[in-house]
């Protein structure tokens, strides 16, 4: 598996692997960089040209992973102060004032998962993010008791992270901790 940054040229790639809904009902990866109303405003084909404008300005918001030439896999990553969102949540609020990238957003094409992309695009994410200068990744996954769908899971799971050696800094909600990858 082989993992790129999402730049202007890949964005074709993308475009393939989250399809006509942009992934999932419209998100096309906006869902933190914007404010609920705003989102809901551009929600499909407003969120595509916002996305493929925030693309085309660089830096890459995130990673592609491709296993024969075909992208499978999508990872958001970026400086947490670039999705305004995760600040209103109250679940997901900051911990603490340092400066963090973070891992916002999975995808994975449907006849890849159970292969263990997600938890290889954390990987390739922090990899990313370190070499780009952070000193702390952090993310949001989710922690079912039980199986979820998919599209409930676009964070990625508990177990994405902690094999790739996140530990939980902060549990405000059951079922969401934040976990962090310090350097």
């Amino acid at each position: 598996m082989e993992f790129q940054p999402l730049t202007p040229d890949r964005w074709r790639d993308l475009e393939a692997l989250f399809g006509p809904r942009g992934a999932c009902g419209g998100c096309w990866c906006m869902w933190w960089r914007m404010r609920p109303k705003g989102y809901k405003a551009r929600k499909g084909e407003g969120n595509r040209r916002a996305f493929r404008a925030l693309v085309a300005a660089g830096p890459p918001p995130g990673l592609l992973a491709y296993d024969g030439g075909r992208a499978v896999g999508w990872c958001a990553i970026g400086p947490r102060a670039s999705l305004p969102r995760l600040d209103n949540s109250r679940n997901l609020a900051p911990v603490d004032d340092q400066p963090v990238w973070s891992i916002s957003c999975l995808f994975v094409a449907k006849d890849a998962r159970e292969q263990q992309v997600a938890t290889r695009l954390v990987r390739a994410a922090t990899d990313y993010a370190l070499a780009a200068g952070a000193t702390t990744v952090e993310a949001y996954p989710v922690d079912p008791p039980k199986r979820q769908v998919d599209a409930f899971v676009w964070t990625g799971l508990l177990s994405n992270y902690l094999c790739n050696g996140f530990r939980e800094v902060k549990r405000r909600a059951p079922t969401r901790p934040i976990v962090r990858f310090e350097a």
